[in-house]
Formats: structure tokens, C-alpha cells, sequence
């Protein structure tokens, strides 16, 4: 029977604890916490005075099966520990023969296996064999709408705390590009150090992330809930002046979602707060306001043409149907049709 795979705080913790696997396969769409595990290796598997002699880093495009497997079948030298690392292995043309090397590891290597961008297919021999010996673990994307619960999670990992206003900004900015987020929060641990603070608020945001606490996406959904088209249209006055920073492919794109969960809430068999929170995957009721005053102020039948309308201004926006709209014109346009 394959083992469950465990999840990636999991497999930290273990290298954390060196209890170390004798394989890793790091496979998925996400090449963040396929890095981030990696380094972790890299960081706790051997000390720097060993890496000399029992490290040893292949590049998938390079190398074949057959290297892997010596280099992984030779014995530490005063060292508990050998670490192999196969980067890029997804360009390996002979990867599955590894299996044979799978299916019977030394305790004393640490092998590990980056397979980026792809999944190994799992009816295959390499795969069960790490399943039962190792570690198969995939990394996947992060859905936009779960992105400020991660953030939050991530800060905690740092015992840092977060405003939801200040998660869900930065949610909005940077989208599930975890490796970009990653570097800001860095920043922001270093500022908030220097500050003596623990809590991430949403002036710390504006402050040294560039994000206006006033004028972004997460206070533009917030208008359009309330229909305020005052507000909304301020914020797309905004967004025309600052193009760079709030480009309008991301703000279709928390349009899109806002409007498709609204569609989901009205769908929703159970409409009581936990329901609803359990058919959107939110974390907290904070989030859930949007929704609920979207409700009060949007039927279904209007929704649903408004999911088709924000269709429409991305496909302009890319040149369909469209001779002359810039970016703002086409906001502008979308926010009208939607309020009235």
C-alpha cells in the first residue's frame, strides 16, 4: 500500500529534526517549496567541513541514470551522510531507470531528486518505489483565494502576525508568485526587527511594499460590494496614474474571482456564515463581509453577466475586438457596467 503523502511543513520539520529520508523526489508545478526543501537539505543533511568529500550536485540535462546511481551507492567518507542532489531532472531522458536504485537505498545517502514543472506518472515503477522507500512529494500552486491564509501561515512560521487588510493586499499585488513574496516578506521581517514590531499592518505594507493602503484591488472589490461607484472610480483614476504597480491583468483577475465565488455563495445549500465560509475555503469571517454585502447588492442573473462582462475586457485588453481602448478605458468601462 503507497504511503500518504506528507505535506511540506511535515517534511521540513523532519530535516529540522534530521530524520532524514533516503530519497526525495520533489516534483510539481510549484518550484518554491521544491527549492525550499532542497536548501533545507543542502543547509542541515551534512556540515560544511563534510561537503568537500560526500556532496555531490548533477543537472538532469547532463546526466544519466547510471551516474546517479554509482555516485548515490558509494559510502560516506567520515560522515554519516552522503548528499546527491539531481537538479533539473526533468531533463533526464533515462530518469525511470533510478528505480532501480529506489527500490533498494542506503540509509547512509540522501538523494534527492528536483523534477520541476512536471509530475512523474505514478503508475510507474520510480514512482512506487520512492512512495514506499522515500519521499514522492508534489508541489503544487497556490489557488489566489487561499494565498492570504498562506501568507498569514507563513508569517507565523517567523512568529509574525498580520493584519487580514495587510494579507489580503499583498495576496492582490504579487498573486501566488511565492518566490516574489517570499523576498518581500524578507524585507518586511527586516523592517519590522529594526522596528521592534511583530505585526504586519497594512501602513507597513504601503510603506515598504509600494502598495497603497487606499487605492488597490482589495479596496476596489470592497467598493464594488458596496456599489460606492465614487469610490471605485477613484481607485481606477489611480490605477491609470500608476500603471506599473496595478496592471490591469491582475485586477481582472481578482475580479474574476471575487465575482465567480459571489457566484458560488449564491449556489451555496447552506447560506449561514460556516457555510458559506466552507463553500469559499476562507479562514475567517473577515473575508466572508465582501461576499455577503455583494449578495445584498447583486443578483445571480447579474453576477453571471458580470463574469461575462470581466471576460470580454480581458480579452479586449489582449487585443480582441479592440482598436484603440487602453487599459484604463477598458477598466473604467467594465466598473460602469458592473455598478449599473
Amino acid at each position: 500500500m503507497a504511503k500518504k503523502e506528507i505535506s511540506y511543513e511535515s517534511i521540513c520539520k523532519e530535516i529540522a529534526e534530521r530524520k532524514f529520508s533516503p530519497i526525495y523526489v520533489l516534483m510539481g508545478e510549484e518550484p518554491f517549496f521544491i527549492d525550499q526543501i532542497t536548501d533545507l537539505l543542502i543547509e542541515n543533511v551534512l556540515a560544511e567541513e563534510e561537503r568537500d568529500f560526500n556532496q555531490s550536485i548533477f543537472y538532469g540535462a547532463d546526466a544519466d541514470a547510471v551516474s546517479v546511481i554509482n555516485a548515490a551507492r558509494r559510502f560516506p567518507m567520515m560522515s554519516e551522510y552522503q548528499l546527491i542532489v539531481v537538479k533539473e531532472a526533468q531533463l533526464m531522458r533515462d530518469i525511470e531507470l533510478l528505480s532501480a536504485y529506489a527500490k533498494h537505498p542506503l540509509s547512509s545517502t540522501v538523494l534527492v531528486i528536483n523534477y520541476k514543472y512536471k509530475t512523474l506518472d505514478r503508475r510507474k515503477s520510480l514512482a512506487a518505489a520512492v512512495e514506499k522507500n522515500g519521499i514522492l512529494f508534489e508541489s503544487k500552486k497556490i489557488p489566489d483565494y487561499k494565498m492570504p491564509g498562506f501568507i498569514t501561515g507563513l508569517l507565523q512560521q517567523r512568529s509574525l502576525a498580520i493584519d487580514a487588510k495587510a494579507a489580503q493586499m499583498l495576496s492582490d499585488f504579487l498573486g501566488n508568485d511565492l518566490n516574489r513574496l517570499s523576498k518581500e516578506l524578507d524585507k518586511l521581517a527586516i523592517v519590522m526587527a529594526q522596528m521592534g514590531s511583530k505585526r504586519v499592518t497594512p501602513e507597513l505594507v504601503e510603506r515598504n511594499i509600494g502598495i497603497s493602503k487606499e487605492y488597490n484591488n482589495f479596496e476596489l472589490i470592497k467598493a464594488l460590494a458596496t456599489k460606492d461607484v465614487l469610490k471605485a472610480n477613484r481607485i481606477a483614476q489611480y490605477f491609470e496614474k500608476n500603471p506599473k504597480t496595478n496592471p490591469l491583468q491582475m485586477t481582472l483577475a481578482v475580479l474574476f474571482n471575487y465575482f465567480s465565488n459571489l457566484l458560488i455563495a449564491y449556489y451555496s445549500k447552506d447560506r449561514s456564515e460556516a457555510g458559506l465560509m466552507a463553500a469559499l475555503g476562507l479562514r475567517s469571517a473577515f473575508q466572508l463581509k465582501d461576499y455577503q454585502m455583494g449578495m445584498r447588492h447583486y443578483s445571480a442573473m447579474k453576477v453571471f453577466l458580470s463574469i461575462g462582462e470581466i471576460r470580454k475586457a480581458d480579452a479586449a485588453s489582449k487585443g480582441v475586438d479592440n482598436a484603440s481602448a487602453s487599459d484604463a478605458d477598458l477598466l473604467k468601462e467594465l466598473l460602469y457596467k458592473i455598478m449599473h
